[in-house]
């Protein structure tokens, strides 16, 4: 396979480490900026709700320049955005700085996923979508025990500052120029809004995130308050959680591929079982460190399940503006999780957020066994086909 693919996947890497590298600090950053961790939670929501905004439009802003300075860009403004961050001196400047980034985080997916397709096709892609499964498992504890180790959280920025920069030389080294293709008409592609499965699976898909973020967010703050583990053991725990996510996300596709409604309302339930578990087991050692594994290897397919279910019925012509869509409903998700993860953690207290992910989880459970009527049923089949045929006509 061509170096320029792992560079990619490196990069990958980088850009998900900067953007769930926080979790692992928010209480550390909570008590150095004297904010509430509910506040320090927007770290993460800001940087999300900034991706939403920004990944429908981005890519079509920017068709015209070529792909390989933007992808050159794109890691440029990481390595910057992450030492602003680690000298910044009040939460504004840190919270700014972390806004950056994720205004062309989006990009740097839609370019690099077209790449490896085009030189590799899907075994192309899964080597870059491993730089995400390898940032869960590897990035996150690494700067949480970064910050740890050297007592300090600046360390943490710095770590994904340095991350950022190899991927950096490796893009400017390794990836030819790339001049941008012709403006598309995206006349076809609009016209798959009118799809209500699409709607509904985009509104399962913001579900499935803000439950697993409600938590997730906060996990660090639940095992340091309520199982009362110190930070190296944090990082240990964040460690296996990621670790676990690589084999869940393994299984979740064997089993997607054989049957994709029944293995997303099993994840769902899992993932409501596990953390009802965490919840009265919570202050248990030892407990917690089984439950936590077993956490981490169903919360990783939550990014699966929700792909699949969501394309799997998409003409080919519009996937690309429906990956668009996902990337927004993914982060809306997560900064919608955060954000009522941080209003029940503030008010109530860290043990009580697994209640707003169980509570989440189980509407969109509930919301899978909707169906639509026969008649629009129809109506929307009809409408599949006219697309298909209007896309190979003008092909």
């Amino acid at each position: 396979m061509k170096r320029s693919i792992y560079v990619l996947a490196l990069g990958a890497f980088g850009i998900i480490t900067t953007e769930f590298g926080v979790v692992g600090i928010l209480p550390t950053i909570s008590r150095q900026f004297g904010v509430s961790i509910d506040t320090a939670g927007w770290l993460l929501s800001a940087f999300a709700i900034t991706v939403a905004v920004s990944s429908p439009f981005i890519t079509s802003f920017t068709s015209k320049i070529n792909r390989k300075f933007l992808l050159c860009l794109v890691m440029s403004i990481f390595v910057l955005s992450n030492i602003i961050s680690a000298f910044s001196t009040n939460f504004t400047m840190l919270m700014i700085a972390r806004i950056l980034p994720a205004i062309l985080h989006p990009l740097f997916w839609n370019i690099s996923i077209a790449i490896a397709f085009k030189e590799k096709g899907a075994k192309g892609v899964s080597t870059v979508m491993l730089g995400l499964s390898l940032a869960t498992v590897l990035g996150i504890p690494m700067t949480t025990y970064a910050a740890d180790l050297f007592h300090d959280w600046k360390a943490s920025f710095f770590l994904s500052s340095g991350i950022s920069l190899i991927a950096f030389i490796g893009l400017l080294v390794f990836i030819p120029s790339i001049p941008a293709e012709k403006e598309k008409s995206g006349q076809n592609q609009l016209t798959i809004l009118k799809n209500p499965f699409l709607w509904m699976n985009l509104i399962s898909t913001i579900g499935t995130l803000a439950a697993m973020f409600s938590s997730y967010t906060y996990l660090t703050a639940y095992l340091e308050e309520i199982t009362r583990m110190n930070g190296a053991q944090i990082s240990i725990m964040l460690l296996l959680f990621g670790g676990m996510g690589t084999l869940g996300n393994w299984l979740m596709g064997i089993a997607l591929s054989r049957n994709v409604k029944l293995t997303s309302r099993l994840f769902l339930l899992l993932l409501i079982s596990v953390q009802v578990l965490a919840y009265f087991m919570g202050g248990v050692f030892i407990p917690m460190v089984i439950i936590v594994s077993f956490w981490g290897m169903i919360h990783t397919g939550g990014f699966l399940v929700s792909n699949i279910r969501t394309t799997q019925n998409i003409p080919h012509h519009a996937l690309e503006f429906v990956n668009s869509l996902l990337t927004s409903s993914f982060n809306i998700g997560i900064s919608l999780g955060a954000f009522l993860g941080g209003i029940v953690s503030a008010y109530y207290g860290v043990q009580y957020v697994l209640s707003v992910s169980v509570l989440l989880l189980s509407a969109t459970f509930l919301l899978s066994f909707f169906s639509f009527p026969k008649d629009i049923l129809e109506k929307e089949k009809t409408e599949q086909n006219e697309l298909v045929t209007s896309a190979c006509e003008q092909t």
